[in-house]
């Protein structure tokens, strides 16, 4: 085991899982809070395990992953915006809790919880099938097009994950408000998603025929 990587990714998840407790739990002004400790579990014990079986099996891509900083421009600001999204969402959803503005029956929570794990288990797919895949938008040394698999649906089976993820995230907690919050997601990907089919088109040899093959960005039939 690569000690530099597991000290790294470590220190990343630790440091998550202490911003995600804050961003909760201050705002609900209780510990009491027990849709946030359910989100907290569904999102950092699944992120833990599979942080230990990419250590093993697929050192790389978790350094990739880990080391991601993305350089352009126009995918700074939708960086940008996903992290005001997250921070205005997890706010409210700690404030909804503690003013009881709108509060979603603890089932609803649960049933939540349950997409958001099938989500979670979509996104291990689709880093089964792209060993390129990276936080930033690059064509990568001897990369290839996948089309085969989830790719063979959508040509952006990660975002598709991600979206049921982050909208979940805010039902999980109980919090409509914040769900209206995260709706902000669909064109902040949107636009990540112009800027990435322009680099694949100019850089990846057969993305082109692959987008005419694979109609779908997103949502099959739908998006």
């Amino acid at each position: 085991m690569n000690a530099q990587l597991f000290s790294q990714a470590i220190v990343k998840f630790l440091g998550g899982l202490v911003l995600v407790g804050l961003l909760l739990f201050l705002p609900a002004g209780s510990f009491g809070y027990w849709q946030g400790w359910l989100l907290m579990g569904i999102l950092f014990i699944p992120m833990f395990i599979a942080g230990l079986v990419m250590m093993k099996k697929s050192p790389d891509l978790l350094r990739k992953r880990l080391d991601a900083k993305e350089e352009q421009p126009e995918q700074k600001a939708v960086i940008a915006l996903s992290a005001l999204m997250f921070l205005a969402a997890f706010i409210v959803a700690g404030l909804n809790f503690r003013f009881s503005w709108l509060v979603l029956p603890g089932w609803f929570s649960w049933a939540a919880a349950v997409v958001f794990l099938l989500a979670y288990g979509l996104y291990a797919e689709v880093l089964r099938e792209n060993v390129w895949l990276s936080r930033t938008i690059e064509v990568q040394e001897n990369q290839k097009v996948i089309d085969t698999g989830l790719y063979g649906l959508v040509r952006h089976p990660m975002y598709m994950s991600t979206l049921l993820l982050f909208l979940s995230m805010p039902l999980v907690l109980g919090s409509p408000i914040s769900f209206v919050i995260t709706l902000a997601y669909i064109p902040i990907i949107a636009k990540r998603i112009r800027n990435e089919e322009k680099v694949l088109e100019s850089g990846l040899a057969g993305y082109t025929e692959y987008k005419k093959r694979v109609r779908y960005k997103v949502i099959p039939f739908v998006w």
